[in-house]
């Protein structure tokens, strides 16, 4: 069965008052299905079914006809719902009949004609200037048919008020009979109405020209005589005899100014009333017909105060078919101020449509509003923009509010940026992430859970929870966007979908980056909050801020990256594209890796203590317990490493992603401690601290005068951490390569070769730093020794052995040799090669800067040149074999015999005196003891 519907019932009428013909808007209720619907339709009693428009059930457009009520209502019948009421009412307006003195809200159609009496432009009737016969003959018609005129003259007219008239057709159809004379006189009538009409006011003057004249004439004669009356006064009044009222001449002069000033007052007025009551009259008639034009600036503030939108829109779409294209001036300045309404409408819809937050439903009805009125630009893609920002700003907000709480001393507290007791949208993804898809299983956390949680780990949760609550709906938005589904019937019907659909397309890459850019704030926020180095200067001033942030310990960074991997996980099942959120997945692998250096830095930190619980116990080889300690230490941060750097699905290991950088971290380590051993040798005696210091007492080459409570000068503790590095080199560096092939580390042989490179620097700056200090002053005490008292190479005696600056130098060598022995015997050939080469040089310089030698000078010189170099044969390097021969060839050839021989006895004589001192640079067969 069909549901029975209730009777139509009208509840407004628009206008609700107006003359006969007037087009009015009907609304109301149940006002039928259909147009074939719609069976009757009565205004005031007048039947109006026949100009009836029907719209919608709620709305029917007609025109009213010529009632004999003034006052009805408006009753609509329908074939569904019958009979209907009405709780309006419409007046009939009535046009009265009106005198020429009366005033008229008529319109009168009118044309300017020359009124001669005031000299200016009139009005009339145009068919009061429309001749019956223009030519002032009878008409003598024939039977010329009207469609062979039109087929004979097209395009033109035989109405002679046409613009398009035609004389010939005029001829043919009223005058095809008439005989030539009449013609002729036809002619003439017309010349002379020509004629007539050239002259206009000219020919009225000529008729009158005699009477102009007789009236000058006239006038001049009572100028004259007033003149003579004149001076005739003036002559009396000057005697005093007699005084004139006035004269004759001038009582009349008054007379005709005064009538003449009565005759223009009298006309002007009614001239003027005339004029005003017409231009009343077209005001007020303009006023009537243009009801709608002139009402629709109040109109339109009154429905956007309601927030009736479809009613302004509607208004403003019919006076913008009917004026936007208007010459008159008065409906151009009421058309500007509907555009100004309707400006201040389209800016406040934008307005509400930027405002947030709003729900998708508003925004879409925001949209589909400044669509209808044509808004420039495009709303629908300002809303997407403003939404963007917003989510910004609530990112922002986030961190802003988390620093404030941390500036005030609150202590970590659980923020909700939208006050909803309901769990976090975080929170719910987190509690229910599947574990098929890279879904972590979460362990409940106890209650005080935020209390206990460092600030920036807080933060980054709610951050999440920021980007999963809101991104959807974005998205949506988005969506409708593309689709088309933002515009009404009327959108569609003017293909703005069609348009929508074409700037989607075009602003694809623009969404993409505005998904990119909260992606990239996401990261940046992180970021400043837990790797602010990764940031510019720029970047730490917006998205930093974090003064008083603790440093985060490892696990709390492995509950980070878990954080992290649930937003990424979001965001993928968004169907977001892969490209645009690989910013997050390098988030998560410097996350990782920032994981790694903290954890290397701890194990710096312990490195360094380790350094500083130096006891400088030694074995014979100079070793102590350091390089083990640090291996030690080194083995333990790898196994450590092992669950924070495990690999999830879809992620990079770490440790593979870059060789070169995992090499350098390792490396990194390795160099502290090589740079604590550095700091260890420049200590000054007293920040040694000798509660810890021993030596090895089963060494047994140590010098008996060392005690438990030894504390090395620093020249032994050079030779210590020498022989340290020497050790870390040979031994220890091979033994972390192995430890870290076995941890997944690729670059094993990179790391040995940096960090050896290292301890070598480190050995050769020790080295150097230990030369500098043990041969300075042994080579520097050559040439004072050399020429004390006044020794001349020149003048001297017979040699009679080698002096004592050589043996004091050779001494010196020898202390050099038993300290270096007592630390470490690998170094004694290293040290003293390099002392015996700068002692060489010296000689080999002080011999060339002598500039003659004679007999005796040259075998003194020749004997101390063999003698030194005799007795440290065995530590002679090519560099100091060199610096000899260089001596020995500045000095003069012995040809004599004898003088060879003394120079032999001299110097068999020296190394049997110095035979036991000697005896230190011969090589040692003792072994070091092997740790």
């Amino acid at each position: 069965m069909s549901r029975v519907r209730q009777p139509p019932l009208v509840t407004g009428i628009s206008p609700n008052e107006g003359t006969s013909w007037t087009k009015v808007t009907i609304r109301g209720e149940n006002l039928g299905t259909g147009p074939a619907d719609l069976v009757g339709l009565s205004i005031c009693g007048h039947n109006c079914l026949l100009t009836a428009e029907w719209m919608s059930a709620s709305k029917i457009v007609c025109r009213v006809g010529p009632a004999k009520d003034d006052k009805g209502e408006i009753i609509v019948s329908t074939k569904s719902g019958g009979h209907g009421t009405s709780t309006v009412s419409f007046k009939l307006l009535k046009a009265e009949k009106i005198g020429i003195l009366d005033q008229s809200a008529v319109w009168v159609d009118e044309m300017n004609y020359y009124d001669m009496r005031t000299d200016r432009y009139k009005g009339i009737s145009p068919l009061s200037l429309r001749p019956s016969n223009p030519l002032g003959i009878d008409f003598d018609k024939g039977k010329v048919p009207l469609k062979d005129l039109e087929a004979l003259f097209p395009g033109v007219s035989g109405e002679f008020t046409s613009e398009n008239f035609s004389a010939t057709w005029y001829l043919i159809e009223n005058h095809s009979v008439t005989s030539f004379d009449q013609l002729r006189m036809a002619a003439s009538n017309l010349k002379k109405q020509a004629t007539k009409k050239n002259e206009g006011s000219l020919a009225y003057v000529k008729g009158g020209l005699s009477t102009f004249f007789e009236a000058q004439d006239a006038l001049a004669g009572l100028m004259e005589l007033g003149s003579h009356d004149a001076a005739i006064h003036q002559r009396l009044e000057s005697d005093g005899t007699e005084r004139v009222e006035g004269s004759m001449t001038q009582r009349l002069e008054n007379v005709l100014n005064r009538a003449s000033d009565t005759a223009d007052t009298l006309f002007q007025e009614v001239l003027g009333r005339k004029d005003k009551a017409d231009s009343t009259r077209n005001a007020l008639n303009v006023l009537q017909r243009f009801k709608f034009l002139f009402n629709l600036p109040l109109n339109i503030e009154r429905n956007i105060q309601k927030g009736d939108y479809d009613v302004v829109i509607n208004d403003y779409e019919k006076a913008k078919s009917l004026f936007s294209n208007t010459e008159v001036s008065v409906f151009k300045k009421v058309y500007a101020e509907v555009e100004t309404r309707i400006g201040a409408l389209k800016i406040l819809l934008l307005d509400k449509l930027l405002e947030t937050p709003s729900t998708l439903h508003d925004q879409k009805r925001y949209i589909r509003y400044l669509s209808d009125l044509h808004a420039s630009g495009d709303p629908a893609w300002q809303c997407i923009s403003a939404q963007h920002k917003w989510i910004l700003g609530l990112m922002q907000n986030c961190k802003e509010e988390f620093i404030n709480y941390q500036r005030v001393g609150l202590g970590a507290i659980a923020l909700d940026l939208e006050g909803d007791p309901r769990p976090s949208a975080f929170s719910r993804i987190r509690d229910t992430a599947p574990l098929n898809k890279g879904g972590i299983l979460h362990t409940p956390r106890h209650s005080t859970w935020h209390y206990e949680t460092p600030q920036q780990v807080q933060f980054v949760e709610k951050l999440s929870d920021v980007v999963i609550g809101q991104l959807p709906n974005f998205w949506k938005l988005w969506i409708s966007y593309v689709n088309g589904s933002l515009f009404s019937e009327t959108g569609e019907k003017s293909g703005q979908v069609e348009k929508s659909k074409k700037n989607a397309r075009q602003r694809q890459n623009d969404f993409k980056k505005m998904i990119e850019e909260v992606t990239h704030r996401l990261v940046k926020l992180v970021r400043g909050a837990l790797l602010p180095s990764t940031l510019t200067e720029l970047e730490l001033r917006l998205y930093g801020g974090w003064e008083n942030k603790t440093e985060l310990t490892g696990p709390w960074l492995t509950q980070v990256i878990h954080i992290v991997r649930i937003i990424f996980e979001a965001l993928v099942a968004l169907e977001i594209p892969n490209d645009l959120l690989q910013v997050i997945q390098d988030l998560l692998l410097e996350l990782r890796h920032h994981c790694l250096l903290v954890t290397l830095h701890h194990t710096a930190e312990d490195v360094k203590r380790v350094a500083e619980k130096e006891d400088w116990v030694v074995d014979n080889e100079g070793i102590t317990s350091l390089p083990a300690q640090f291996e030690q230490c080194m083995v333990q941060m790898l196994q450590s490493l092992k669950e924070p750097m495990e690999t999830k699905p879809g992620e990079v290991n770490i440790l593979q992603l870059d060789q070169d950088q995992a090499s350098e971290l390792c490396v990194d380590i390795i160099k502290v401690f090589i740079n604590c051993l550095e700091q260890l040798s420049t200590k000054t005696d007293r920040d040694i601290d000798t509660s810890r210091m021993s030596v090895d007492q089963a060494s047994p080459n140590l010098f008996s005068g060392i005690q438990e409570d030894f504390c090395p000068t620093l020249e032994q503790r050079l030779l210590i951490i020498l022989s340290n590095c020497q050790y870390l080199e040979k031994h220890t560096f091979l033994n972390l390569a192995e430890h870290f092939e076995r941890h997944g580390f690729t670059g094993t042989e990179k790391i040995t070769r940096v960090t050896v490179h290292a301890v070598k620097e480190l050995d050769e700056s020790l080295f150097d730093a230990y030369i500098e200090r043990k041969s300075d002053p042994i080579v520097g005490s050559l040439e004072p020794g050399i020429y004390a008292g006044h020794f001349d190479w020149r003048d001297c005696g017979t040699p009679t052995g080698v002096r004592n600056y050589l043996k004091e130098a050779l001494v010196n060598i020898i202390t050099v040799h038993a300290e270096v022995f007592t630390v470490s015997k690998d170094l004694v050939p290293r040290v003293l090669s390099r002392i015996i080469e700068g002692v060489a040089e010296e000689m080999s310089r002080l011999m060339q800067c002598v500039s003659s030698f004679s007999k005796n000078g040259a075998i003194q010189a020749r004997l101390e040149i063999d003698s030194l170099r005799d007795a440290v044969a065995s530590y002679l390097s090519s560099e100091s074999h060199a610096s000899f021969k260089q001596a020995l060839e500045v000095l003069p050839q012995l040809h004599n015999g004898a003088d060879k021989k003394l120079l032999e006895e001299l110097l068999n004589k020296f190394k049997s005196s110095m035979q036991l001192q000697l005896t230190c640079f011969q090589p040692s067969n003792v072994q070091p003891v092997k740790r």
